[in-house]
């Protein structure tokens, strides 16, 4: 596992629609294995990737260093219920956001109020760089995708 950005498969990101994210979002370029993850500001909603719910813990991981980077701190996957047993995952910079979240939203809750999954502590990278891709950058980060891409549950 990548020790900045939390995945063992440096080519797995983006996962929705990875050819316009990588060529209209601002990516952040993991230091250490080189994988691209989505930092794109969603002006629409006014957040980032980051703060969207997630179907599983696997795939808030691979948003987590964004959040952590954004936020210049060690942030924490919590697991959520919705009152009608949809379980999703959700990335809190502290405690104190996760219970405003959970008093404006009454019918979710966190049984276990404490993070499924959190870094010990935030570090910053000296490779790191969050921008805009240039085109040639994608064609060959693309082609590498095709040869590890895995299938991952939505």
């Amino acid at each position: 596992m990548c020790e900045e950005c939390y995945s063992n498969k440096n080519r797995i990101t983006p996962l929705l629609n990875p050819f316009v994210c990588l060529q209209k979002h601002t990516q952040y370029i993991c230091g250490t294995c080189g994988r691209y993850i989505c930092i794109e500001h969603d002006e629409k909603r006014g957040l980032q990737r980051w703060n969207f719910p997630f179907k599983s813990l696997e795939i808030a991981k691979l948003y987590l260093r964004t959040a952590n980077y954004t936020m210049k701190k060690s942030c924490g996957i919590y697991e959520i219920s919705s009152s009608k047993g949809r379980v999703f995952y959700k990335i809190f910079v502290c405690i104190e956001d996760l219970e405003l979240f959970l008093r404006k939203n009454k019918n979710k809750i966190c049984e276990k109020m404490a993070p499924v999954f959190i870094v010990e502590k935030y570090k910053e990278y000296p490779n790191t760089e969050v921008r805009k891709l240039t085109a040639k950058e994608i064609k060959k980060y693309m082609s590498e995708r095709q040869g590890v891409i895995c299938r991952v549950d939505y």
